[in-house]
């Protein structure tokens, strides 16, 4: 069942899907069609789920759920994973792949493969001021306050010189 994203209680569950590019406006609005459709017949061994989505920057897509009003299941969880493959094959894009990093310079949203940003880190061309995108975060309140931050306050520190 959807509900708007900023209906969510804040203890919601998310996930982060990182687009290997920006989304076009006319994919935004099938992403936003696809992806109502999808969360008003998402259901938990036969139970609704109450759910919403948001897409930030047009790269990421962020699925949500009220587990306060149902749990989500192992079969749940797998049916939002073959919602996004779908997309991916629809709009020939790669959301899936854990080892591409977001990071952005000034306003420009950068994607590069993992191995690539630990080289600009070694390099300082990547500091522990850089502001990254955390997609390990799990909950809509450390969406919204910890997804976007400083590379010293995230996983990617380990990488900072």
């Amino acid at each position: 069942m959807f509900t708007e994203y900023k209906n969510l209680p804040n203890n919601s569950r998310v996930w982060i899907y990182q687009a290997d590019r920006e989304f076009t406006a006319d994919e935004v609005t099938v992403i936003s069609e696809k992806a109502e459709n999808f969360i008003n017949q998402w259901t938990r061994h036969g139970d609704d789920l109450k759910g919403s989505f948001t897409i930030k920057y047009d790269q990421f897509l962020v699925l949500a759920v009220d587990e306060s009003f149902n749990n989500v299941s192992g079969c749940s969880i797998d049916s939002s994973v073959r919602f996004v493959q779908e997309l991916e094959k629809e709009l020939k894009v790669d959301l899936m792949n854990k080892m591409n990093v977001t990071f952005k310079d000034n306003e420009h949203i950068n994607m590069v493969r993992l191995a690539d940003f630990q080289q600009f880190a070694k390099e300082k061309k990547i500091t522990s001021e850089t502001i990254v995108f955390n997609n390990m975060v799990d909950t809509k309140q450390d969406f919204e306050t910890l997804w976007e931050v400083p590379a010293k306050e995230s996983w990617h520190k380990r990488f900072l010189v």
